[in-house]
């Protein structure tokens, strides 16, 4: 599934960093506002226990994890949503990903210039909000002038349009992000999904941190998390810095035992890699035998066809049904003949709504 996770920040607050540590991509990483020009795109595997367990347990031939797309985009500056320094290309980038991971500097480093000279996430954070929300209101309020003229003219569907376009437009005329407005019905929501508004897409405020911050943040992160808690968003602690320096150690057992040297059970890469993965509603199911087990990716609420449809289309064009071992009793019964021995493989129709962590054979004619 071709889903985006962009990175977003204002400039030298460790995007490029992060980026570096989560993709065998290098993006360049330096000391001076707009290094990112062009957005730099990762496919990062999603790190999972569960795939690791399988593949102990079948052997395969070969294993293939879940992915997911992080775009590195150029830092952004107040006056963007005007157009300036990278703005109109910054908000461009912004509207083809799909959630955003908002990185804000949460340490002080006097070697590292700071674009508003001072560090203050919270400044920082409502800088990159207000340009996304001023950017918002135009695309609404330009929309709701036409749309309200067909509306008059006795327009159903732009009756509904213009009273979806209202909503957000009192909404982010108060500071708020298109994404606290909670509409009614599916015609709303189709309508809001097709306007690609900057302020409607779900948001995890990465706080970047210094090594000694690692574990249990500063002061500095405790301010994000009341701002992230006001607005009904995420955040998570990161130190880039140490991260790039476990990303450069050879061996899984050398990661870890730094790891441990810092107190950390495992790298804020991982965490993040699988927030991302949340923020953007996905979950996974498994394929499992001796050629082949393998992480398939589905948006949360996919009825069994059209997750076999993720597989090939033709699977979603003739299913018939599918078979549905829960990861719990593979792992613990051992193996798929003692699954169906003890009853435990359901057999699912289309309606059935996969779940994460099924591992699922389908049946199809074509």
């Amino acid at each position: 599934m071709a889903l985006k996770c962009g990175i977003v920040g204002l400039p030298n607050v460790g995007k490029s960093t992060l980026f570096n540590c989560l993709s065998n991509a290098k993006a360049q990483s330096a000391n001076f506002p707009f290094c990112t020009i062009e957005p730099n795109v990762g496919v990062i595997s999603v790190p999972d226990e569960r795939l690791t367990r399988l593949v102990e347990m079948c052997q395969p031939r070969s294993t293939v994890p879940a992915t997911v797309e992080i775009v590195d985009i150029a830092g952004l500056v107040k006056g963007a949503s005007k157009g300036e320094g990278l703005g109109n290309k910054f908000l461009a980038n912004i509207r083809e990903t799909d959630a955003i991971l908002h990185v804000v500097r949460c340490f002080d480093d006097d070697n590292i210039t700071h674009v508003d000279g001072s560090v203050n996430p919270v400044r920082d954070l409502e800088v990159i909000n207000y340009e996304l929300q001023l950017k918002d209101l135009e695309t609404v309020t330009s929309r709701l002038v036409k749309t309200q003229k067909a509306a008059a003219a006795g327009d159903k569907a732009a009756k509904l349009q213009a009273g979806v376009l209202q909503a957000f437009k009192e909404a982010l005329e108060a500071g708020k992000p298109a994404r606290s407005v909670e509409l009614e019905t599916e015609d709303e929501r189709k309508f809001a999904r097709e306007l690609f508004l900057l302020t409607s897409k779900p948001v995890l405020y990465v706080c970047n941190v210094d090594d000694d911050a690692a574990v249990e943040g500063n002061a500095y992160t405790a301010e994000v998390a009341k701002a992230a808690a006001a607005e009904g968003a995420g955040m998570m602690i990161v130190a880039a810095r140490t991260e790039s320096e476990i990303a450069e150690l050879d061996t899984y057992e050398e990661r870890q035992e730094f790891l441990e040297s810092i107190g950390l059970e495992e790298s804020g890469v991982s965490r993040l890699i699988r927030a991302a993965y949340a923020l953007l509603d996905l979950q996974t199911y498994f394929t499992a035998g001796p050629d082949e087990v393998r992480a398939w990716t589905f948006r949360r609420g996919t009825k069994a066809p059209k997750a076999a449809g993720i597989i090939h289309t033709d699977f979603e064009r003739g299913f018939i049904r599918a078979e549905v071992i829960k990861y719990d009793d593979f792992t613990t019964l051992g193996s798929e003949a003692a699954v169906k021995e003890a009853g435990k493989m359901s057999v699912e129709g289309k309606d059935y709504v996969v779940q994460d962590g099924d591992i699922m054979h389908f049946r199809f004619a074509v």
